[in-house]
């Protein structure tokens, strides 16, 4: 049925990915520009932002705002510039669809894209929002089918290494590795000097910069500087120079000219074994730095071991943690190392105490939304206190200037009075953009939280170095390793969900899987559950509210 579309009310969702592939969006502020043009003549209540990519579900949270708020008839239309600025996923494309063909979303407007809230307008959108799932798929795919069909060809993907070139004028995809005539031969020296085993990485660097003025290979927009200190390492480290091409944990045989024997590679491995390992600048361990010993409280470090496997050839990397064993006054007897694996793994199992399911986390955001608005009038009383205090410090202050002015006070009376009124003025602008910001803060730390125990564990296990230290740090304080086991204490907001939450889990699953009860008992079992997670909320909110 056609719909009024005076009677709507819509949101602008703009998107642009700064993740993956999608680099070619129009940018936010076009799209809002665009969205206000095209369909100036709808009521639009407010306008939505992301920065996140939409190839993968629960990936956006400024997408799960705006759908709950269309769940509470906030809106019920959408204004996007494309359907994939929507969704580029399997799991929100059928939210979308679902939402329309039940009613609770009427309408959805496109800059470059006709839609039409039909059965066959539905369809089609389907087709739209699959055709962006598969072309960011098959981009992906293709792009590594490419790089792979590079290097079984022989040829390095990327950018060569120090002393080599890439070839300019190839076709794409068939560019080869060239040696630089000018580097090549002054690396190779540096090789030649590190075999010997006379000299250690650092000295062979300052020969190289100081005594032969060797620079990096100038590009548009780096290079033609001494070699770095990590830029030696990574020289050192790589089987390239060997004539072997390391890809995705396989190694390939390259065409490219090789500058040293795979005798002499495996030889500087076991002298930088004794030296020292390598310690790239890329490389990052997540946990370091947060981690004490048990017993000598020195920091916990990391180091990377690599075995060569007689079968294969290959080299395996593995990653341990151990104490520094830093404190001279205190001979540590902590021994034993642990493997990365083995730690995350028990950091992982300590995030699932606290792991609740989606929906205590969709309870949640309905929580925090009615709480804001029912202190919204006590906030807005003690604003509006806080304001009058400020306009009378004001009137103060001009007051004693114009008392100056007129010569009725001496220069340090003056000095003096202002000085205790600028201390007032500047504690009544404070007290104001609290009383501005403190709820907020608390509401978007109550989100956080819950955010973080619905998908904390699964991020942990799935994001890069950088996700997992901030998710580490976040369930709490004085993490500590003694006989490879890790403790920590936990904050007061994560031991308030777990001292409620796992009695309320049980009731929700067998409530779930109850089939002997009718809708009406079903319904109140849920609501009783979901009444004594709010309770539970709080408490959590309580704790966090100390905090801020």
């Amino acid at each position: 049925m056609e719909q009024d579309k005076t009677k709507l009310k819509y949101f602008i969702y703009c998107r642009k990915s700064t993740e993956g592939e999608e680099k070619q969006a129009l940018s936010i502020e076009s799209q809002v520009d665009k969205a206000r043009e095209v369909f100036s003549k709808l009521k639009i209540v407010g306008i939505i932002e992301e920065k996140k990519s939409a190839f993968t579900p629960e990936n956006r949270p400024e997408f799960a705002k705006m759908i709950a708020r269309i769940k509470k008839s906030e809106a019920n239309g959408i204004i996007a510039w494309h359907p994939d600025r929507l969704s580029r996923n399997e799991v929100d494309a059928a939210t979308l669809t679902y939402m329309i063909r039940t009613g609770q979303l009427k309408d959805l407007k496109f800059g470059s894209y006709n839609f039409d809230n039909s059965p066959e307008g539905i369809m089609m959108l389907q087709m739209a929002l699959s055709q962006s799932q598969y072309y960011s798929a098959k981009l992906g795919k293709d792009v590594k089918r490419g790089l792979e069909k590079k290097v079984k060809m022989g040829w390095m993907p990327g950018v060569a290494p120090s002393g080599y070139l890439n070839e300019k004028f190839s076709e794409k995809g068939y560019k080869k590795i060239l040696v630089d005539p000018e580097r090549f031969p002054l690396i190779r020296k540096m090789w030649d000097l590190m075999l010997t085993g006379n000299y250690s990485p650092p000295k062979i660097l300052k020969i190289a910069n100081d005594d032969w003025g060797y620079k990096t290979l100038k590009r548009k927009k780096e290079g033609g500087f001494p070699m770095s200190r990590s830029g030696i390492y990574k020289m050192f480290t790589n089987i390239f120079y060997a004539g072997v091409l390391a890809y995705e944990g396989q190694q390939y045989e390259g065409k490219h000219k090789p500058m040293i024997t795979l005798e002499e590679y495996d030889r500087v491995q076991m002298l930088l074994g004794r030296e020292g390992k390598p310690r790239p600048v890329k490389h990052v361990f997540p946990l370091t730095g947060m981690i004490r010993c048990g017993e000598c409280g020195c920091l916990v470090t990391a180091e990377t071991k690599k075995k060569i496997l007689k079968k294969s050839g290959n080299i395996q990397t593995y990653t341990y943690y151990h104490c520094t064993k830093r404190r001279e006054d205190y001979k540590c007897s902590q021994k034993s190392h642990i493997r990365a694996e083995k730690l995350e793994s028990q950091i992982d199992q300590e995030i699932g105490k606290y792991t609740v399911f989606p929906e205590f986390l969709e309870w949640a955001l309905e929580y925090v939304e009615r709480k804001h608005k029912e202190e919204a009038k006590d906030r807005g009383n003690a604003y509006e206190k806080q304001h009058r205090a400020l306009v009378d410090v004001q009137t103060e202050i001009d007051g004693l200037i114009r008392m100056k002015c007129k010569e009725q006070l001496s220069d340090d009376d003056f000095k003096s009075n202002m000085s205790k009124l600028e201390v007032q003025k500047i504690k009544a602008k404070k007290d104001l953009r609290d009383t501005e910001n403190r709820a907020d803060k608390w509401d978007e730390l109550t989100v956080r939280a819950i955010n973080f125990v619905t998908h904390g564990r699964k991020a942990f296990a799935t994001r890069d170095a950088q996700a997992k230290r901030e998710i580490f740090s976040a369930l709490g304080s004085n993490f500590l390793m003694k006989d490879r086991k890790l403790t920590l204490e936990t904050d007061e907001w994560i031991r308030e969900i777990k001292n409620g939450y796992p009695e309320l889990e049980r009731e929700f699953v067998a409530l779930e899987l109850a089939d002997n009860l009718s809708i009406k008992d079903k319904t109140e079992a849920l609501a009783s559950v979901r009444t004594r997670w709010l309770q539970k909320l709080d408490d959590v909110r309580t704790c966090l509210m100390e905090v801020c």
